[in-house]
């Protein structure tokens, strides 16, 4: 490393240091109390991604805090909204959509996917919110300044 890349990295963790803001603090300490609003995206229609997706969401949960968030959503449209169709639903699945509807989550259905898949509301487990469109909800809770996540 050159003296010039050394004394700008030095520059760098001096004012990090001087701002008091340390690389682990995250937006949800008590010192710094945020309310997030979030939203994940499925569109796969494997019960296993399903799974993966609301793992990561119940690790957000635990590291945020139900009390840090504002507003929680799970938009699902095309293939996505398959793992959510209550007969032969994954238990796993369930369970974890369950828990986290309890929590506080909302999970958005794409009508436009039942309509084209031939599914009916009462077809899919109890708690999900029809939405006209899940590509316009994703539009509109971006516009909301919602952060997005895609795993």
């Amino acid at each position: 490393m050159g003296v010039r890349a050394w004394m700008v990295g030095a520059a760098l963790v001096g004012v990090v240091v001087a701002s008091g803001v340390g690389p682990a603090e995250a937006s949800h300490s008590a010192e710094n109390p945020k309310k997030h609003r979030v939203f994940f995206h499925l569109t796969e229609s494997d019960p296993q991604r399903a799974n993966a997706v609301l793992t990561n969401v119940q690790n957000l949960v635990e590291v945020v805090g139900w009390r840090n968030i504002e507003a929680l959503e799970l938009v699902v449209h095309g293939p996505g909204l398959r793992p959510f169709v209550a007969k032969g639903i994954d238990p796993e699945v369930k369970a974890k959509v369950e828990a986290l509807l309890t929590g506080g989550m909302r999970v958005d259905a794409c009508q436009n996917t039942m309509r084209r898949q031939s599914i009916k509301p009462e077809d899919l487990i109890e708690g999900l919110t029809p939405v006209p469109s899940g590509v316009v909800r994703v539009m509109e809770l971006q516009e909301k300044g919602y952060a997005y996540i895609r795993p």
